[in-house]
């Protein structure tokens, strides 16, 4: 039995479909200095102050990892943390407006290499991408679990 094409694997095509937007994605948030999930962390911050918590829940991130992130944030001026007078244990992270400002750069750059990446998409091809990229399972607990 001959074996499959690459391409004809949906695994291997997402795969290296997605090493090469990646790198792409990484290339243009570069030119910030910054690296994709500093521009996650930012993009997550930008609606309003959060929970440390919450944030690492959002982004399906272990809480340690993320406390990496934030603090090369932090040190770099782009957000700051503070102790929840309510809660001491909590602590509420936010966007300084240094990181309004780098995200500013980060979404030009990131909206470039978007229109380059998927500019042979229409719009409602795009937003089917979406979809169904949000239907592919990454974590087989859930999956496992029936979520």
């Amino acid at each position: 039995m001959a074996a499959a094409h690459p391409n004809d694997r949906l695994g291997f095509l997402l795969s290296f479909r997605g090493e090469l937007t990646g790198a792409r994605i990484r290339a243009a948030v570069a030119v910030t200095g910054l690296h994709p999930r500093h521009a996650m962390t930012l993009m997550q911050l930008a609606p309003g102050a959060t929970s440390q918590r919450e944030l690492a829940a959002t982004m399906e991130i272990d809480p340690s990892q993320l406390v990496a992130v934030l603090n090369e944030l932090e040190s770099a001026g782009l957000c700051e943390r503070r102790r929840d007078p309510a809660d001491r244990r909590r602590h509420i992270v936010e966007i300084t407006p240094a990181g309004k400002e780098a995200l500013g750069h980060i979404d030009q750059a990131v909206s470039e290499a978007e229109r380059e990446l998927f500019g042979n998409l229409t719009e409602a091809e795009q937003e089917l991408l979406r979809g169904l990229l949000d239907r592919v399972v990454v974590d087989r607990a859930a999956h496992e679990c029936g979520e």
